[in-house]
Order: C-alpha cells, then sequence, then structure tokens
C-alpha cells in the first residue's frame, strides 16, 4: 500500500479522521474504491437546502474536487503528491437536495499528469452533473532526505 491508499483504507472504513475542511463543508467520507475509481453517497444536510429545495451548484464543485482527488490517490505513486490544475463542472440538470451518488474514475495518467471524470447521480440514474479534471504529480518535499507523506 502506498501513504494514499493507506488514507483511502482510513477514510473509506472511518478510522481516519476528515481533514477540517471536509468536516466544514460536510462532504463525508468515501464508500467504496479501487485502482483508479471511487464512489460515495453524498446526502446533503438540511441547512444546505436552498430556497427551492435545489442543490447549490458550488457543493457540488467541491463534491468533484473530493471524488477527483480521491481516485487520484488510488494510483499516485508512494513518492509524489498531487494538486487539481484544472476541475470543471457541467450542471445537466438541477440536483435535487436528495442522495447524489458519486462516481469518479482516472481516464489517463503520465508520470506528471491524472486525468479524471465524475457523475452525479440521482434518483433511479437521473445524470444532474458531470466533472473532470487534471491532477499535477509532484515529488513529495523530503525532510532530511526522507519522504514525508502530504497531509
Amino acid at each position: 500500500m502506498t501513504w494514499a491508499t493507506e488514507r483511502l483504507e482510513a477514510i473509506c472504513s472511518g478510522r481516519g479522521p476528515l481533514p477540517p475542511i471536509v468536516e466544514q463543508l460536510r462532504l463525508g467520507r468515501l464508500d467504496a474504491w479501487g485502482e483508479g475509481w471511487v464512489r460515495k453517497t453524498w446526502t446533503p444536510h438540511p441547512s444546505l437546502d436552498t430556497a427551492d429545495g435545489s442543490l447549490f451548484g458550488g457543493y457540488i464543485a467541491a463534491l468533484a474536487d473530493q471524488a477527483l482527488a480521491f481516485a487520484t490517490m488510488t494510483v499516485v505513486p508512494d513518492d509524489r503528491h498531487y494538486r487539481t490544475t484544472q476541475l470543471q463542472v457541467s450542471f445537466l440538470r438541477v440536483g435535487r437536495n436528495a442522495p447524489v451518488e458519486i462516481h469518479a474514475q482516472v481516464i489517463a495518467a503520465t508520470r506528471q499528469m491524472i486525468t479524471l471524470r465524475a457523475s452525479f447521480v440521482q434518483g433511479e440514474g437521473r445524470l444532474i452533473a458531470e466533472a473532470g479534471a487534471q491532477q499535477i504529480l509532484m515529488p513529495i518535499p523530503t525532510a532530511a532526505g526522507v519522504a514525508q507523506a502530504p497531509s
């Protein structure tokens, strides 16, 4: 296992703490993952309701960034970390304040870049949004020559 897949296991199992920003934004945990893909269900908290009961697009974008980062973690080499360099979200239908199934997968990977896409589905297969991202891979900074896993 790599630093990233160990972290995914901890997040998925509930053993590991979520970063404060994830807690603050109520983005939630991961349900399942495998090499090149992740899956999660996100249920909006009632405090996130909009006036008309639709989902706020900024939350979809934050969930996209999280899910696409999780998918990156399934394949990132142990001596690398990553950063989002591009994120695109397309809103296809109005999402409602109801559970959303999120699936993210790696589309292509090179030594320096990982390209991903995600889908957001509600109800009976109703596609409400799609997202794509690119993650740049960088060497993990070292302290006294020993690589440190990103926090």
